[in-house]
């Protein structure tokens, strides 16, 4: 039997939400004359200052993080493998990081907690009810073949590991346009609005944006997709007929290309809605900003973080690199990214080191029963609020569109930088 299989076994035994960090992951490096360092490239929606320490503090290891824009991030990562050990973005730069040889095949026998991992991932659906949406869901992406391809035919070996997922969708001040019904009167269609005309905003992300665009045309009725989640050529010319006409007669106030960018948009009154993340609407909320997560009535689009091995990460630095990402799934990563509205792959571990309030608020789609703190320690929810969208279970029931890098996604790309330099 591997030590990796008796390590996991262990690890196991020890019971959902036991504090088993600094017990499983620090020994191969706390007696170590150098520190492995290992350097992570993302997004500053996981990449915190927190998680950096805590991490550092239980596993023994030096961590260098490197956040940056979505798109930034893609390109430097598909460009230059040896320029990270570990990626951390989102389910559709799989296939980019994939075709590019960037990444390599993660061993399912190494992750810890893989066993614990819900349906959403390995199957697509949180529930067999659910709705599956268009595009890339993440099981589609998930399995290394024996051919080199990605599929979601189970085998040992996988493209990512699963971890931080959400479903979002757009957020607006309630000073300025009145609340709209959860899943009735909300609608993508709102971000081409002409009431809202000088202040939207959509995310700087071309294979994000997009689908909001395409949401917000199809729900104005300006246009109709086959598929949304793979745009013929014919579609993505009318899509963007539409936005540059939009941008042309001044709807778009910007397009933001992180989150706290995000943030700074509607604190300054820039925009009174625009495409959000939730930690961006979390902080705004910290704020005393009334900004409201939509529930639209379409679905959400939906996207699912993964955690990608370097194709040049090896030695001691790769076994650093699976420490980490066990480390993610241990527990208290996914209870801190719950506070700022985000889901983990194996919640039932986090939740005992979530309040009670706090579980019932984030996961049940409960009333808050005390004020609830975001990861800054700042009151993100009031006693009596209810989360947008309600549930998990609920909100991961309906979606519209996943992230997805669709088979035209260098015609869209061009169409994308058209769309900003016009």
């Amino acid at each position: 039997m591997t030590n990796s299989v008796d390590r996991r076994r262990f690890l196991k035994g020890l019971g959902a939400g036991a504090a088993v960090s600094t017990l499983a992951f620090k020994a191969p490096y706390v007696f170590a004359k150098n520190k492995v360092t290992l350097r992570v490239l993302g997004t500053h929606v996981t990449l915190q200052e927190e998680l950096r320490s805590r991490a550092m503090r239980e596993l023994g290891i030096n961590l260098e993080f490197t956040p940056m824009g979505s798109a930034a991030v893609l390109q430097k990562a598909a460009a230059n493998p040896s320029s990270f050990d570990l990626y951390e973005q989102w389910s559709d730069s799989i296939n980019i990081l994939w075709q590019a040889g960037a990444i390599q095949p993660i061993d399912i026998d190494r992750l810890v907690y893989w066993d614990e991992i819900n349906p959403l991932t390995k199957t697509g659906k949180i529930v067999p009810e659910a709705k599956l949406g268009a595009g890339d869901s993440p099981n589609k992406l998930l399995y290394v073949q024996d051919d080199g391809t990605l599929s979601q035919t189970p085998s040992k070996a996988i493209s990512f590991m699963p971890y931080v997922h959400n479903v979002d969708s757009f957020g607006y001040n309630t000073q300025v346009i009145e609340q709209g019904i959860p899943y009735q009167t909300e609608s993508w269609a709102w971000l081409l609005d002409e009431k809202h005309k000088g202040k939207v905003a959509l995310v700087n992300a071309p294979t994000i944006g997009i689908f909001d665009a395409a949401l917000a045309a199809q729900g104005q009725g300006l246009m109709t997709f086959n598929d949304m989640g793979d745009m013929s050529i014919a579609e993505i010319d009318q899509l963007f007929a539409i936005l540059l006409e939009k941008k042309r007669q001044g709807h778009f106030s910007g397009f933001w290309t992180s989150v706290p960018q995000s943030v700074d948009f509607m604190k300054t009154k820039r925009v009174n809605i625009q495409s959000m993340f939730s930690p961006g609407v979390s902080a705004c909320r910290g704020a005393g900003i009334p900004v409201v997560y939509a529930s639209p009535k379409e679905g959400y689009r939906a996207w699912h973080g993964v955690m990608c091995l370097s194709a040049n990460t090896q030695g001691h630095v790769k076994n650093a690199a699976y420490d980490y990402m066990n480390w993610w799934l241990s527990g208290y990563p996914g209870a801190f990214i719950a506070r700022q509205g985000y889901y983990i792959s194996n919640p039932e571990r986090s939740q005992p080191l979530m309040s009670k309030p706090e579980w019932s608020y984030w996961y049940e789609g409960k009333e808050a029963v005390v004020d609830l703190r975001g990861t800054d320690e700042k009151v993100s929810v009031k006693a009596g609020q209810k989360r947008d969208g309600g549930s998990y279970i609920q909100r991961f029931s309906n979606i519209a569109v996943w992230n997805t890098v669709m088979p035209n996604y260098d015609y869209s790309l061009d169409k994308w930088f058209e769309l900003l330099n016009s």
